[in-house]
């Protein structure tokens, strides 16, 4: 069963649509409790850093996700946003993160005169940079879709998964442990993102 976290900050329906697409099980909640006794977890998310780590610790999320993740080892997939709450720190809000990857939050920046677009918003690329059962067996050439104004940093090459280049050479995917994120939208990227999603459901498995 993929339980799904509700924080008011992501794309819940697509993303549960995607997980019963690729056969998952899978059940949306906000209840700590169900959270902390979860199998395997998502969690999404899109708007601003320091805002969705403050709904999170008000609603007790972030305890549970302890719980759940650091305590029991259960695996999760962050996306989006959601991957950049794993790491330590995020320029926007200037807000600290779950901590759970030596990583933090830059925002892309565009400089005078230059064509680059903020936000990375589209297709686009994504290297991995070793094998893994999140992103082993997808198509030839797989292309995500991207909609992001900040990008993530990681301080061990150990815990990048993938790299994409929008201007600068950032970290699409990361994983350390029994934890996993993408940048990318996986819900949005059509049968690259259901490889994702499905490997996810099939390969990695729960605590």
């Amino acid at each position: 069963m993929i339980t799904v976290v509700d924080y008011d900050a992501g794309n819940v329906g697509s993303v549960v649509n995607i997980c019963r697409k690729a056969g998952g099980e899978v059940q949306v909640s906000s209840d700590p409790d169900v959270i902390a006794g979860a199998t395997k977890l998502i969690l999404p998310g899109v708007g601003h850093f320091g805002s969705a780590m403050e709904r999170l610790r008000t609603s007790g999320i972030v305890a549970a996700l302890e719980e759940a993740v650091i305590v029991r080892q259960a695996p999760i997939l962050g996306i989006c946003l959601g991957m950049q709450l794993f790491s330590q720190y995020s320029e926007e809000g200037d807000a600290q993160g779950l901590g759970w990857i030596a990583a933090k939050s830059l925002l892309f920046k565009a400089e005078p005169g230059s064509s680059l677009k903020v936000p990375h918003m589209g297709w686009n690329t994504a290297e991995p940079t070793r094998s893994d059962p999140l992103i082993d067996r997808l198509p030839p050439d797989p292309r995500f879709y991207f909609v992001h104004s900040y990008y993530v940093t990681c301080d061990h090459d150990e815990d990048v998964l993938m790299h994409t280049t929008h201007g600068v050479r950032f970290v699409s995917a990361v994983h350390r442990g029994n934890i996993r994120g993408t940048q990318f939208h996986p819900e949005k990227s059509h049968k690259f993102g259901l490889g994702i999603i499905g490997n996810f459901i099939e390969r990695v498995p729960p605590c």
